[in-house]
């Protein structure tokens, strides 16, 4: 493998020939459940060939942008423009993939089968032999749905939401219950769907999974967005560290420390993670001097979540 490409696949840029048209946005959306305030005048673009992670805590009102532009509900107010037009236009529809978490599949068929079956919802599908490769399908086409492990079942849904060549594909945690072989290949079909010039919006705990694909990054909390940018700038926009050391000190002593904003304990060591390693490391110091291992590095996409989304309980979806 080039070097280039090596570098691409951890670092990815921006498309190289992203249209200036959004093929999805929603202007000043804002969604109430009853007294809940789902969504707060949300405004977000996609663009063509673009990969986008939509991150936040459960309840951020992820889920219910993604269903407003899947037109599955509508907004209490703003717009939402998918395509050129409205999400529940079934031409527009035509265009678009899915894989939902909430996908309950009839365990009776076979995987071909259901390839064959959900190519033919549209109207200039991929061929049978290329829906199959989607998914590195063609060693299990022939086994009941039901038959499967939970990662192969992840990969015929996403064979199933691509099969149709959408331009548009959503994906919510399409690699639930992969090993890390079948995961890094999605991968690399999801960058190839962006190279030919789909969009791809992406939900995804695996926050590993944000930072090696997408070229670009919304947080979302308490329906609105509280960062956007490239996975290095709102790894920039928190400058944290992440300490790791061995103490006697009770984890909810070191919590209380000031810019601490997470700890979790590794075998006998704290993982600490802050937006100042230095005044941490002193208060750590004066309240165990035996204190020892100390590592100081620089904070992960995961880290820098955390800091953004720490400051409130999310609220319901």
């Amino acid at each position: 493998m080039a070097a280039t490409t090596v570098l691409e696949s951890l670092h990815p840029t921006a498309p190289r020939q992203a249209d200036a048209a959004a093929v999805a946005s929603l202007r000043s959306v804002t969604k109430h459940y009853g007294n809940q305030v789902a969504l707060d005048h949300l405004s977000l673009d996609l663009h063509r060939g673009e990969i986008v992670a939509l991150l936040g805590p459960n309840g951020a009102g992820k889920t219910t942008a993604v269903r407003l532009m899947l037109g599955l509900i509508t907004p209490t107010s703003g717009s939402v423009h998918v395509l050129g037009g409205d999400p529940r236009d079934h031409k527009v529809r035509a265009n678009i993939g899915a894989m939902l978490q909430v996908a309950r599949m009839p365990e009776t068929l076979r995987v071909r089968e259901y390839i064959d079956l959900f190519r033919s919802y549209y109207p200039n599908p991929l061929s049978y032999s290329q829906s199959l490769a989607l998914g590195h399908l063609d060693e299990i086409k022939d086994r009941l749905f039901g038959d499967l492990s939970g990662g192969q079942k992840q990969r015929v849904l996403f064979a199933l939401a691509a099969c149709g060549d959408p331009d548009l594909l959503f994906l919510d945690e399409p690699t639930v219950g992969m090993d890390i072989d079948a995961r890094r290949t999605l991968w690399g079909q999801i960058r190839s769907l962006a190279q030919r010039g789909k969009t791809v919006l992406l939900t995804t705990h695996y926050l590993e999974e944000a930072d090696a694909l997408a070229h670009r990054v919304i947080v979302l909390n308490h329906g609105k967005i509280i960062a956007e940018g490239t996975s290095e700038a709102i790894k920039r926009q928190v400058s944290g560290s992440k300490i790791r050391c061995i103490t006697t000190l009770e984890e909810s002593i070191v919590c209380a420390i000031p810019s601490v904003v997470n700890v979790t304990r590794d075998r006998e060591a704290l993982l600490i993670t802050t937006t100042d390693a230095e005044s941490v490391v002193r208060s750590l110091f004066q309240k165990d001097p035996s204190l020892s291992g100390l590592q100081v590095t620089s904070a992960g996409l995961d880290d820098a979540f955390l800091a953004l989304t720490k400051s409130e309980n999310p609220k319901a979806n």
